[in-house]
């Protein structure tokens, strides 16, 4: 959908080369009624505004195409759209033509993993911890995970997990990614263990994270797992935006402190703008007697659960051991919970 004549040459070149044939709309007005039935919506960010007006159905499998002058544009309006990508030409071509390249029919049967984020309030609310615990129980519950550590001043999640001398791509190797992952080839070289696989940072020099690079990373964690959780930053980058529109749910990880409440407050004012559900972790103890519906009142978000004291999990994490690897105590056992709430829904509409 474009009336971008230079961008419609990109975008029938691309088919082209696909092997696709494409069907046509200059406007939503024209598209509309073909736009629910088709196996892939491309929309030129020409278009974009003008589809968020005329309030066209969400669906899966949309992506805006910009050139990059105008991804900005495509960006600050990819949430409105619930679109899967946003492709700036002509970096994402190939990602393109792979798309391009795939029968309808895969495209509707393709297996499509949760997207969890996890994001703290406040540094050292023990965010990283609780997405460690998340995948490691989803793990043991079976269920084939991918860990993505999006946060590049974290220090990196292979040492939460005690995996930092486990061979494996970490993101340097991937960042500048612009394209579709093959995702058989990405959970083959990654540190992994068991059906759990991880994609951290390292402790090399520190590199900007692309929002083109974190979509393909989900895009192949989709397709060859079952639940993907990405511990995102504070800060949110063009990476961390991503994530969000890409994830179910999103979970806000806060101290039972006064404080704590005041930085989750900045937190949940920039995470909202981009996650349709965003829910709370209250992680004590409460040296001020702070109670989890104290911060739910201030915070306007919905409690998901309750996180006790558990001092023996530090020293367990300086030995090496993962979150929640032992089953016990109150990590696992909320996210025990959490995992059964999430993969619940999906696994009765597969059945």
């Amino acid at each position: 959908m474009t009336s971008d004549d230079d961008l419609l040459d990109d975008l029938l070149r691309l088919a082209a080369a696909g092997g696709s044939e494409v069907d046509l709309a200059p406007d939503p007005a024209n598209a509309r009624p073909r736009y629910s039935a088709a196996p892939f919506v491309l929309i030129g960010v020409d278009q974009a505004k003008a589809c968020v007006q005329a309030r066209l159905p969400r669906r899966p499998r949309v992506v805006i195409v910009s050139a990059p002058h105008h991804a900005g544009a495509a960006w600050d309006l990819s949430e409105a759209l619930g679109v899967e990508h946003v492709a700036v030409l002509p970096s994402a071509e190939p990602w393109l033509v792979d798309r391009f390249s795939q029968p309808a029919s895969t495209l509707d049967a393709m297996p499509r993993g949760a997207v969890v984020a996890v994001v703290g309030g406040r540094g050292g609310a023990g965010a990283s911890v609780f997405a460690g615990g998340l995948a490691v129980t989803a793990k043991k519950a079976g269920l084939r995970t991918l860990l993505v550590d999006a946060d590049r001043m974290g220090g990196g999640l292979d040492l939460v997990l005690g995996w930092e001398e486990i061979d494996g791509l970490r993101w340097p190797a991937l960042s500048q990614s612009d394209g579709r992952i093959d995702a058989a080839a990405l959970i083959g070289s990654l540190p992994n263990r068991g059906g759990l696989i991880v994609l951290s940072w390292d402790r090399g020099e520190l590199l900007a994270l692309p929002g083109e690079a974190m979509a393909a990373i989900l895009d192949a964690g989709r397709r060859a797992c079952d639940l993907v959780v990405v511990d995102l930053p504070r800060q949110l980058d063009d990476a961390a935006v991503m994530a969000l529109q890409a994830a179910v749910r999103t979970f806000l990880v806060v101290p039972a402190e006064l404080r704590a409440a005041f930085a989750a407050a900045r937190v949940v004012a920039a995470v909202q703008m981009h996650c349709v559900d965003l829910s709370l972790i209250v992680r004590g103890p409460s040296p001020g007697r702070l109670k989890a519906k104290d911060l739910v009142e201030q915070l306007h978000v919905p409690l998901a659960g309750i996180l006790r004291p558990e001092p023996a999990i530090v020293r367990a994490l300086e030995r090496g051991e993962a979150p929640a690897s032992s089953g016990r105590g109150p990590l696992a056992s909320l996210c025990r919970r959490i995992v059964a709430d999430l993969m619940g829904p999906a696994r009765e509409a597969s059945a």
